[in-house]
């Protein structure tokens, strides 16, 4: 091959790969295909339910984190029930409404609640990893109640899984003996076993309905019970009290974490393979670890690397196992 040759190929493959890097610029993705625009929206979706355990951090400083989880899930709720009513969605059948509580009680009043009142006394990043395990209690929760047998591939990721918590908990076992410490990860771990109670009876009672029109009325449901607990427990404080930070927080959650996130899940779901979109699950503690370390610090140590990237393996492995597990409707709690 001579120079010539060997010049034009190097221009050749420069050339495609500004097109990939210019494939998701955001000044110019109106102008691309619908895969591109897909794809797009899935980055979005792996970047900003990444960042809602750092916003939902910052704003635990200031108010109860159920108070918080309250007023965030009432807010967003009313814009997914305003807009589908807005389409003309029917509303849910007197039958369905069971399951629609049932869910606002799974799904958001213990699993959204809980993760954020973790976050009061733990990393976000810790908090991200602890939510990224729930695919493993599925499949505990499955063997025990279906008796199935356990495919190789997932008894090996079942072992990396909670053998990469283990990795990211060894220089933390001092941390046991700190009661806020401890609660934090009863709170976190109490969250992704409703995670996957709730995942599990909506693939088993919530097949016959609007699933998106019914995240938005669990969330109106859950916040109102929240909120009355709040008011009753005396943790509720006048909206004027609460500080601008909190206030930046939860705006940023609604806009970012509920509404622009979950639009571009639903885009990407519906244009790009479900495997393919579910690999949002794995970039959003990385996404939270980095920006801990980046924002308040948090320590971003050897440990927590690796055991990080040993139990998101893990996941993978459960998820490619189980193809018949779902990945989450819905942020946190992942996105929280």
């Amino acid at each position: 091959m001579n120079f010539p040759d060997f010049q034009r190929i190097i221009i050749q493959a420069s050339e495609q790969s500004l097109k990939r890097i210019f494939l998701l610029n955001p000044l110019t993705i109106h102008k691309k295909g619908t895969k591109a625009k897909a794809v797009f929206a899935l980055v979005l979706v792996c970047f900003f339910w990444g960042t809602t355990w750092i916003a939902a951090k910052e704003g635990v400083r200031y108010i109860h984190p159920l108070y918080m989880s309250a007023i965030r899930q009432l807010l967003g709720g009313t814009c997914f029930v305003l807009f589908f009513i807005y389409r003309g969605q029917r509303w849910p059948a007197a039958k369905e409404w069971q399951t629609i509580l049932v869910l606002s009680f799974l799904n958001f009043l213990l699993s959204n609640g809980l993760s954020t009142w973790g976050l009061k006394y733990i990393s976000s990043g810790l908090g991200a990893i602890m939510g990224a395990i729930f695919p493993l209690w599925l499949v505990i929760i499955g063997l025990f109640a279906g008796g199935n047998r356990m495919p190789v591939k997932a008894i090996i990721g079942m072992i990396l899984g909670f053998g990469g918590v283990c990795i990211v908990f060894y220089e933390h076992l001092y941390d046991f003996k700190i009661p806020e410490f401890k609660l934090g990860i009863l709170l976190s771990l109490a969250a992704t076993w409703s995670w996957a109670f709730g995942t599990l009876y909506t693939k088993k009672h919530a097949a016959g309905f609007n699933p998106y029109f019914s995240l938005g009325l669990q969330m109106v449901i859950s916040s109102v019970a929240l909120i009355i607990f709040s008011i009753a427990t005396g943790i509720a404080v006048p909206l004027t009290a609460i500080p601008w930070q909190a206030w930046a927080a939860i705006g940023y959650l609604v806009i970012f974490g509920s509404i622009i996130a979950f639009i571009s899940y639903l885009y990407a779901l519906q244009r790009l393979p479900t495997e393919q979109v579910s690999v949002y699950a794995y970039v959003n503690p990385i996404v939270a670890i980095l920006l801990g370390a980046a924002i308040f610090s948090e320590k971003l140590t050897v440990f927590i690397g690796i055991g990080g990237v040993v139990t998101l393996l893990g996941v993978y492995l459960v998820n490619r196992a189980f193809k018949a597990i779902p990945p989450p409707e819905q942020p946190e709690p992942e996105g929280i």
